[in-house]
């Protein structure tokens, strides 16, 4: 049976991050992709230039929809504009209960701007967070949630376990942000209470638009396949990097292009 994946995002009208990533990345691992859509934005390859939230309602109204229809096995959870939103996600995951999910906390675009207000992200750490099998912060995101800078595989590895610690969900730390010709991310499996380091070689590429979004939907779609969470980040690594080298001459846009997904 083909694996159902909802993705909980924001709508990039270029194609390249948000609710489009994970439709592209879900459908080239093999599984069938729902979308609930929190925000639509105007955004491209240069940046993002306005946000624009939906209501409550509307996320609640398209989540009911999913859930009560669909029954997906696998949520991936990316742009939340405002806590309201992140109650009505909260209640339902607690009333419907898929097996997975997979959180990607977008508090920090790309070109630098803030997704998320400081009471949103309060909210998102006490009430949503715990209910996630996975979070994938990046090193900035990281930083703010942790509070100290991370400068290296060393200073990683202890904060992926107190995040995971604090926030009762396994840890995705990823490396990329650090300096060198390679990139570790680091694994803090919750229930195995294990550590595990992923390294490869970074691809040198001017398109790198939606790799946050690529990873973790690419993570729930092979949690949904039956994979165990180590296997999952290891796969959905391994998926991203053959998109980052496919995408590497695509001439889209005339900034951060996208990803070669297919």
């Amino acid at each position: 049976m083909i694996p159902v994946v909802l993705s909980v995002a924001g709508s990039d009208c270029s194609g390249g991050a948000g609710i489009q990533a994970d439709l592209k990345t879900v459908a080239a691992l093999g599984g069938y992709a729902a979308t609930v859509i929190t925000a639509v934005t105007a955004q491209n390859t240069l940046g993002v230039h306005a946000i624009y939230p939906l209501s409550p309602q509307a996320v609640a109204d398209q989540l009911d929809a999913v859930f009560s229809d669909l029954h997906p096995l696998a949520v991936k959870i990316g742009m939340i504009p405002h806590a309201a939103c992140i109650r009505a996600l909260v209640q339902a995951l607690d009333t419907y209960r898929p097996a997975w999910v997979v959180c990607d906390p977008v508090m920090i675009s790309t070109s630098g701007r803030r997704l998320m207000d400081k009471d949103t992200l309060a909210i998102m750490q006490k009430e949503l967070f715990p209910r996630c099998t996975l979070i994938t912060p990046n090193l900035h995101e990281a930083e703010h949630l942790c509070g100290h800078e991370l400068m290296d595989i060393e200073t990683m590895k202890p904060t992926a376990r107190f995040l995971a610690q604090q926030y009762d969900t396994s840890v995705l730390l990823k490396g990329g942000h650090l300096n060198g010709r390679f990139m570790t991310d680091v694994l803090f499996d919750q229930t195995a209470q294990q550590t595990f380091c992923f390294t490869c070689e970074k691809i040198d590429s001017p398109n790198l638009h939606g790799t946050g979004c690529t990873l973790s939907s690419a993570i729930a779609t092979l949690l949904a396949d039956g994979h165990s969470l180590p296997e999952a980040v290891q796969q959905a690594k391994n998926y991203m990097s053959q998109a980052i080298e496919r995408g590497r001459n695509l001439h889209i846009g005339q900034g951060n292009g996208p990803l070669g997904h297919f």
